[in-house]
């Protein structure tokens, strides 16, 4: 086995885990006496014992347990880096897993994959619509797509668009014998159509702000739908009030067919983020995907 010291934390950081040399040794393809020197002349270096062993276990001592902690992160940290430039003399291929909202999926990913796909006919992507905030490690996902706050710290975030907005609206028809809501609070005496999350089966609340205020009204209406489009749908049909993304309604609002309400308490917000695990080994082709989407 090779004496360099980056071979000598790698052997480490693998008794360490397997809490066996046998184990060890059959997974970095060495025997066992070249694993033993290896990590006796790694301890001898560091003046410190690392591993206590007895005839039937091996465990880190407490160093041992902080080299660990640390050592081990930065290695994959490396290993994926020396993975991905080895695949960049192949060709990018691959499926690519993402979860994001409707809108997401249809104003920002797929305009910017439409782009990109073409040149890569070895790339795959499968979009999973979804809500909630989903555990993409759990779920076996490469990546998710959510507004900046929505990310959780342990991830990597790529932003992938601009700052957004959300918007009320109905349709003239439903203001017919309804007066507009002036203020959030407003809301509680309209026909609002719900928007339910599926995470634990609650309704989502509509969120604004104003100098500062910030309010979540839980409002009441007659329908409600687990995706954002059906909702728009119903609003442009005149049967109430919706809270969407700013941009999906714009278009409708321009042509007359939906009334904006509550403007000026819908204020722009973190937009849409790529989030991923940041010990993820990326390949070629989620690097070039990564790189589509990237806002800017």
């Amino acid at each position: 086995m090779p004496s360099g010291k980056l071979d000598d934390l790698l052997a480490f950081v693998a008794v360490a885990r397997e809490r066996s040399f046998t184990g060890a040794a059959a997974k970095l393809g060495v025997s066992q006496s070249a694993l033993s020197y290896t990590i006796r002349e790694l301890e001898a270096r560091l003046g410190v014992r690392l591993l206590t062993r007895t005839t039937r276990s091996v465990a880190p001592t407490e160093a041992g347990q902080r080299l660990l902690r640390t050592a081990a992160p930065r290695l994959e940290e490396i290993e994926s880096e020396l993975a991905a430039i080895r695949e960049l003399r192949e060709k990018p291929a691959g499926t690519i897993r993402i979860t994001a909202t409707e809108y997401a999926a249809d104003a920002i990913l797929l305009p910017k994959l439409a782009k990109l796909l073409p040149d890569y006919p070895d790339i795959k992507v499968e979009i999973i619509i979804d809500y909630g905030l989903t555990d993409i490690v759990a779920q076996g996902l490469d990546a998710g797509v959510r507004s900046g706050e929505q990310v959780e710290k342990d991830m990597i975030a790529v932003r992938i668009a601009p700052d957004m907005r959300m918007a009320v609206v109905g349709a003239p028809s439903y203001f017919r014998s309804r007066q507009a809501p002036k203020r959030p609070q407003d809301l509680i005496g309209h026909n609002c159509i719900n928007l339910r999350l599926p995470t634990h089966g609650g309704l989502y609340a509509w969120e604004f702000e104003k100098g500062g205020r910030e309010l979540k009204v839980r409002v009441d209406g007659q329908l409600t739908y687990n995706t954002t489009a059906q909702i728009l749908n119903a609003a442009l049909a005149g049967m109430g009030l919706a809270y969407v993304p700013e941009g999906w309604a714009q278009p409708y609002i321009t042509k007359g067919r939906l009334k904006r309400v509550l403007e000026e308490w819908c204020l722009p917000y973190s937009g849409y983020h790529l989030f991923y695990p940041s010990r993820r080994q990326q390949s070629a082709a989620f690097s070039l995907v990564v790189d589509a989407l990237r806002h800017g």
